[in-house]
């Protein structure tokens, strides 16, 4: 057999490697995102700013409740423990994230779990048992 070569897979996001886009400041790496989220990311850059110098700080978790914070590039690698509406819930970013909202790896509902039914819920239990 031929020598076995392990490629490494470089994580790339629109030609770019992650690396090349972590060294970008914030206005610079939202020209790589789409439009919706490059105006966000515009708009708010300041508390981008702030929210990624917090994650890169902590060397644990990061709480918040922006769960329409945009993820970039800076993020990639942090934990970021996002509120659900009842309680935080880790979430570890990667490559693919980037360009997503926080939000959208959080579910804010829980799945419906029935019980069996009361008395008088069926025609079987509205007789007296005796």
């Amino acid at each position: 057999m031929a020598d076995e070569v392990s490629v490494k897979k470089v994580a790339t996001y629109k030609g770019k490697t992650i690396e090349e886009l972590k060294q970008l400041e914030v206005r610079e790496a939202a020209k790589f995102l789409n439009s919706r989220c490059r105006r966000t990311v515009l708009r708010h850059h300041t508390d981008v700013e702030k929210f990624i110098a917090k994650c890169n700080a902590s060397p644990k978790r990061s709480k918040t409740h922006l769960r329409d914070m945009v993820i970039l590039p800076q993020l990639v690698g942090c934990t970021v423990a996002v509120y659900s509406g009842q309680s935080f819930e880790d979430v570890i970013i990667i490559p693919d994230m980037i360009g997503h909202r926080l939000g959208e790896f959080v579910a804010t509902r829980k799945r419906v779990v029935h019980g069996s039914a009361g008395i008088g819920a069926t025609k079987s239990s509205k007789t007296a048992k005796k």
